[in-house]
């Protein structure tokens, strides 16, 4: 494996940082992205890997599907929420100076772009090469006698039972359309009376395979068999025309935190986000015009609302044709997480979690490590220690999976203190949430609930463990949710740690987050929505006083997002000060690199590939001092002003080196990595030499061999 380059060399084109360039004003809109356009060039980066002809097939049709996913989010919460603003005649701009119905016109128009780039992959390339592979995909005008056989006998024997008609006339109002329901729009004409009418009916794909299989590798979607028996489910009328439609509805909501019941508060939320006003109509492309108008009518939209959407709609339902049995050399081939050497036991024997804790910190890397080997044993460790007193997590966004909170159960049965921190308004992991903090309750557990007006989005385990006649405080801080799931696919990373400042800190968060606490400062934690902000303006601020001094200087961040304006400014500050400034951003990036006397010694680049990097690292060199951050906040105004999020300085040595060694490969990534350029464009390193993810996980892999190895 090709070893890590140096900073120096991961940076050629910025060995020397400019020199500070004529200052220029930092009010200037045209220093700052539009956040939505941003968001919209990380989903432009996810279609391009599904546009990758080197990718195996099935992880295009993957990123199709995330594409969609991703698009459907953004529209129920963030182009939703511009609406409201135009509804309510709120004029609220952000550094970039874009109104909010400028901002909607310019997505609607990029949405439209990538649009027809997403279906014409599909169409034209996707489809037909899963064909060449034995996966048909097809419409019943393609299928034989014998296939349309066995559609019309899958047709009478499973679907038609579960299908509903709804029409509109007197007495029959417009029906209610679900969110993100596909349903399929018909035209009838009644021979008797000559009226004509509309009807509903509904893809129940929630009930049945979106893609109906037939023999040979063969599906047809669902609305294609549906739509061939038309005439059966309006026996006696004429079909004049059908069409395929799908909504999108607001989905975003607010809770008051004086409600007196908060669960029961969230539970009656989530009813009404199912009726969210509309804010995307998708039609089929060709759809009758007159059905079109009557639909953007009934639902009452504006034009721009509507999108055309050519061939297939609602790709999220290809990963049906992603979890098909086999097909393996379609796939990336399997990775299995590893246990880093700490966490490695003989067989028959079990880690000692605290011991190698008190040997020092340690850190994992998700999902290259074990998140069941790591987190989760050091929590069953916990549970089964007679000598812990107590046990603290936070949750955030969990699945069912996960052994943490079962174990928490277990631990309040045992009498130990079990208490959970439970965000009940994790967006679209509430339901879920609201069951894991009734199944604690009933256990015994201590379950809050969070701080009014704040939602709770740090990763926290914190364990009390009686040793001698003191206590130790045992600390996991991560990046990411406790989610046994998602730290498979999500790039993430976790500090082990006894510090007892760190500790200090963390239970101190705790107490805030459950009693009426309010602490005027920590030792070394950043905590938001009062710290964390401050503390990455001060550490920035002080890497340039070094600069300045002659010191070698430079700032290095990885994150999910960059849109806080107090952040960027000093950003651009530092660069015209002369500090060379490393940034990876995934996501949202609302910072403009590469301007004349602003930001020339900034670069910005986003790695988007298999995994989802997700982690959140702030370096900081100054000199021969180095500062390294890892926590739960992006930098981003709703992290930094009203939330609870959780960074903590990694301080051993050997983990600030590999904390620096991991984002410079991200920096040298040639194959999965984009660069954003002056004029706001992000453009794809092609050369195909390096991949982080690719090299991180044979590091973890050579590691876990070698301690094994060492072992025997």
């Amino acid at each position: 494996m090709e070893a890590a380059q140096t900073p120096e060399q991961t940076t050629a084109p910025q060995a020397e940082a400019h020199a500070p360039a004529q200052r220029r004003e930092l009010d200037d809109p045209a220093l700052f992205e539009n956040r939505e356009l941003s968001w919209l060039d990380f989903n432009d980066r996810v279609l391009q890997l599904a546009e990758d002809e080197d990718l195996p097939l099935l992880e295009r049709a993957k990123f199709l599907a995330i594409w969609t996913s991703n698009l459907d989010e953004f529209f129920m919460v963030r182009v939703a929420g511009l609406h409201d603003q135009v509804d309510a005649g709120i004029d609220v701009r952000g550094p970039d100076q874009l109104s909010p119905s400028e901002t909607i016109d310019r997505i609607a128009e990029r949405v439209a772009g990538q649009g027809w780039r997403h279906s014409s992959q599909w169409t034209d390339e996707v489809c037909p090469e899963l064909a060449e592979q034995g996966i048909r995909v097809i419409t019943c005008d393609r299928c034989n006698p014998a296939e349309l056989e066995q559609i019309d006998r899958i047709f009478h024997d499973q679907i038609f039972p579960v299908l509903t008609p709804l029409a509109v006339g007197p007495g029959r109002p417009f029906p209610y359309i679900s969110n993100l329901s596909l349903s399929l729009a018909v035209w009838l004409r009644d021979p008797v009376t000559e009226t004509e009418t509309f009807a509903r009916v509904k893809v129940p794909k929630e009930v049945l395979p979106r893609f109906v299989p037939i023999d040979g590798g063969t599906f047809v979607p669902l609305e294609e068999v549906m739509a061939r028996h038309l005439g059966e489910l309006f026996p006696g009328m004429q079909i004049l025309n059908y069409s395929i439609f799908r909504v999108t509805r607001d989905a975003d909501f607010t809770v008051s935190d004086e409600a007196d019941d908060l669960v029961r508060a969230v539970e009656d939320e989530l009813r009404r986000r199912r009726f969210g006003e509309v804010v995307r109509l998708e039609v089929a492309a060709g759809m009758d015009a007159h059905l079109r108008e009557r639909l953007i009518g009934w639902l009452d939209l504006e034009q721009r609302q509507v999108y055309d959407v050519e061939g297939l709609l609602d790709m999220t339902d290809l990963w049906e044709l992603y979890d098909l049995d086999g097909l393996m050399e379609l796939r990336d081939p399997p990775w299995t997480p590893v246990s880093e050497p700490p966490f490695q036991v003989a067989e028959g024997e079990r880690a000692d979690v605290f011991a190698a804790m008190r040997e020092g910190d340690l850190l994992v890397h998700h999902p290259y490590h074990s998140f069941s080997a790591s987190v989760e044993r050091f929590m069953s460790q916990a549970v089964e220690d007679p000598d812990v007193l107590a046990i603290k997590l936070t949750v955030y966004r969990t699945d069912d999976e996960s052994e943490l909170i079962p174990g928490l159960v277990r631990a309040a049965e045992r009498g130990k203190q079990a208490v959970c921190m439970v965000e009940l308004k994790a967006r679209f992991d509430e339901r879920r949430n609201i069951g894991w903090a009734r199944a604690l309750e009933e256990a015994g557990a201590h379950v809050v609930h969070g701080v009014p007006g704040l939602k709770t989005h740090a990763k926290a385990l914190l364990v009390v463990r009686r040793e001698g006649d003191a206590v130790r405080n045992y600390v996991h801080v991560g990046t990411g949710n406790y989610n046994a799931k998602t730290a498979r696919l999500y790039e993430d990373f976790g500090l082990f740690t006894a510090d007892p400042d760190i500790a200090a800190d963390v239970t101190d968060m705790f107490n805030s987050l459950t009693g009426h606490a309010r602490p005027q400062d920590f030792r070394k934690a950043l905590v938001s929505p009062v710290h964390l902000r401050d503390g990455i303006l001060r550490e920035i601020e002080h890497t340039v006083a070094a600069h300045e001094a002659g010191q070698h200087a430079r700032i290095v961040m990885k994150m999910n997002s960059l849109t806080d304006r107090r952040c960027i400014e000093a950003l651009y500050r530092a660069s015209q000060a002369g500090v060379r400034i490393d940034l990876n951003v995934r996501g949202i990036c609302c910072l403009r690199m590469g301007i004349e006397g602003v930001s020339e010694n900034i670069r910005v680049v986003s790695v988007v590939g298999r995994f989802l990097e997700h982690s959140r690292v702030y370096g900081f060199h100054r000199g021969d001092e180095s500062r390294w951050y890892v926590g739960s906040g992006d930098l981003m105004p709703r992290n930094l002003d009203t939330r609870v999020e959780l960074v903590v300085p990694v301080e051993s040595p050997e983990l600030r080196a590999e904390l620096e060694d991991t984002l410079d490969r991200c920096f040298a990534d040639d194959s999965f990595a984009w660069v954003l350029g002056a004029d706001g464009v992000w453009e794809r390193r092609r050369r195909g030499e390096r991949s982080v993810q690719d090299e991180l996980a044979e590091r973890a892999a050579e590691r876990a061999a070698a301690a094994a190895a060492a072992e025997t």
